[in-house]
């Protein structure tokens, strides 16, 4: 062998024959007990095979340690000190469920900038928010979003708007798919959000007169999850009439943010677990699995929408769901919506169309309930513009943002002092490097800003821990720029989220309902809720007492 290696004329082929003789060499005077004039390698030579190759894993895990402590121009970031050697420090971090909270400790001792992990910077400053996130942006998506939370299709991960990495293909793809979440369609889906709520009322009436605490976070979740099927689907998934977690989506997508939270900071892992192809996919595909049963369950109305073997345009808005929508540009041969982009898209309305617009509404719903002057306030609030004949019953979505000023601000406020998401919204810092904050940060490093982080900032949002929604209403117009700019709930630039103008239309319409007819209290109201940061910062203990108002 050695000598069919030495007949190779290249340098790198003679380097390494004579390598592998003088580490023979060395073998040999270390097994005849001769030393040589490197004592320590003469120890490791004489060393059982076992041995050797445990020293050499050591040495080398120290040495890729070193080498992630001090590498070029994030070496001076400051941060946690493990942080910097290993990107276990982020695991354990998430893994603890309240890393949105850690955040901010960090950035209040360390500054605008700090070292999260060995390639990983968290920023704070919100100006670097359209720096980073904005329409201009070169800076790309991580192995956090695709391929950890794209779905399984066929064995294979596909992306969807939100997890999708390539610049172009989100790019074509939004222009598609905007049009179902415009203003203008919003509007469109109002008597479907009105069926939802009018059940929602229903149900907690018969649960009222039991005269029981109702967890009425739990019911915030079934009213979204119904909201998203029938804008979706033109049909509820049935979560309001049953009163439970149907088919255990609810749990199922508990599951997969767990695992792409905390997998999501050891990426490198996941072709060794759901990655994997000869692993089932696990929690993903029973969403996928259940939006096809969605998506099958409404196919028998598309063939009615077929005229002459072509799906008529007016009949398709006079549908509305987005299922019908992107069939059309399926049927037509739209290469952003083959088969597997609609199953995609579908699944991802399941996905992430629910959890963050219930957990803005379980915010305001307990903030209320802990702040019982901002309570009365906004009750008043409503029932004056009712009085007035200025809303209507339901409140449409135009009285809402017309005539309830205070309501827009308690809404405002409460995903400004919980957003929905808890861990830094990743990029990738495009080639070449970039400034960020004044420091040059190496291409290729991960960077992000925790919505957590800029919207508790105090210079921005004075006593930011406090409850006050008046902030949004009495505040110099500078401030209140300020404020909007380090809003960040729903991301920004060309990822700012589609479905964002929904989340307000479900809030807007829903919360005025609720109060204008039932009075709430919080069944235990010196007690703190329970919150678990799983990527979504998910809570627990919105526990109300509930009388029919007269």
């Amino acid at each position: 062998m050695l000598s069919n290696i030495k007949g190779e004329q290249s340098p790198v082929a003679i380097y390494l024959w004579r390598l592998l003789r003088h580490t023979n060499y060395r073998i040999q005077r270390a097994k005849m007990g001769i030393q040589t004039d490197f004592p320590v390698l003469d120890s490791f030579f004489s060393l059982p095979f076992p041995f050797k190759i445990a020293s050499l894993l050591v040495v080398g895990i120290a040495f890729r340690l070193l080498w992630n402590r001090f590498r070029k121009e994030l070496r001076d970031i400051p941060g946690p000190k493990v942080a910097a050697y290993t990107g276990l420090w982020r695991w354990l971090d998430v893994r603890a469920g309240q890393a949105h909270k850690n955040a901010i400790k960090l950035h209040k001792r360390y500054g605008s900038l700090v070292r999260i992990g060995p390639n990983h910077v968290s920023v704070s400053d919100p100006r670097e928010i359209n720096h980073i996130y904005g329409m201009k942006s070169k800076y790309t998506k991580t192995e956090f979003y695709h391929p950890i939370q794209s779905i399984i299709w066929k064995g294979k991960a596909e992306p969807h708007l939100f997890t999708m990495r390539d610049l172009t293909v989100h790019r074509e793809s939004k222009k598609i798919l905007a049009n179902a979440y415009s203003p203008t369609s919003v509007l469109a889906y109002e008597p479907a959000v009105d069926e939802c709520i009018t059940l929602l009322l229903y149900q907690i009436e018969k649960l009222a007169e039991e005269k029981k605490p109702i967890d009425l976070g739990e019911w915030m979740s079934y009213y979204t999850f119904d909201v998203i099927g029938q804008l979706s689907f033109s049909k509820m998934f049935g979560f309001l009439e049953k009163g439970c977690d149907v088919d255990k989506i609810i749990e199922t997508i508990d599951i997969v943010l767990t695992y792409a939270s905390q997998c999501g900071q050891l990426p490198e892992l996941h072709k060794f677990l759901l990655g994997n192809p000869f692993l089932p996919g696990g929690a993903m595909n029973q969403i996928v699995d259940f939006a096809l049963k969605a998506i099958n369950g409404a196919a028998s109305r598309h063939t009615s929408l077929r005229k002459d073997g072509v799906l008529d345009a007016l009949d398709i808005e006079s549908r509305g769901d987005m299922l019908t929508k992107w069939y059309a540009l399926n049927q037509n041969g739209s290469q952003w919506m083959t088969t597997k982009y609609l199953v995609a898209h579908l699944s991802a309305n399941v996905y992430g169309g629910s959890d963050t617009t219930s957990i803005a509404l379980r915010s305001v719903l307990y903030y209320l309930g802990k702040n019982r002057d901002k309570m009365r306030k906004l009750v008043e609030e409503i029932d004056g513009a009712a009085a007035a004949g200025n809303i209507s019953q339901p409140v449409s979505f135009k009285e809402a943002n017309t005539h309830l000023p205070y309501l827009n601000a308690v809404i405002k406020e409460g995903m400004r002092i919980h957003p929905s998401a808890g861990l830094m919204y990743e990029r990738y810092v495009p080639s070449g490097g970039d400034t960020i904050c004044g420091k040059h940060i190496p291409g290729g490093t991960v960077v992000g800003i925790n919505p957590w982080v800029t919207q508790y900032d105090p210079e921005v949002f004075p006593d930011p821990e406090s409850f006050v929604p008046e902030r949004w209403l009495d505040s110099t117009e500078e401030q209140l720029k300020r404020m909007e700019q380090s809003f960040f709930n729903f991301s920004a630039g060309s990822r700012t989220c589609l479905g964002r103008h929904i989340a307000m239309i479900e809030i807007s319409k829903m919360i005025p309902e609720l109060l204008r007819r039932f009075e709430l209290t919080l069944t235990y109201p010196d007690r703190e809720w329970e919150t678990r940061n799983v990527w979504l910062v998910k809570q627990k203990g919105v526990i109300c007492n509930i009388t029919k108002r007269s």
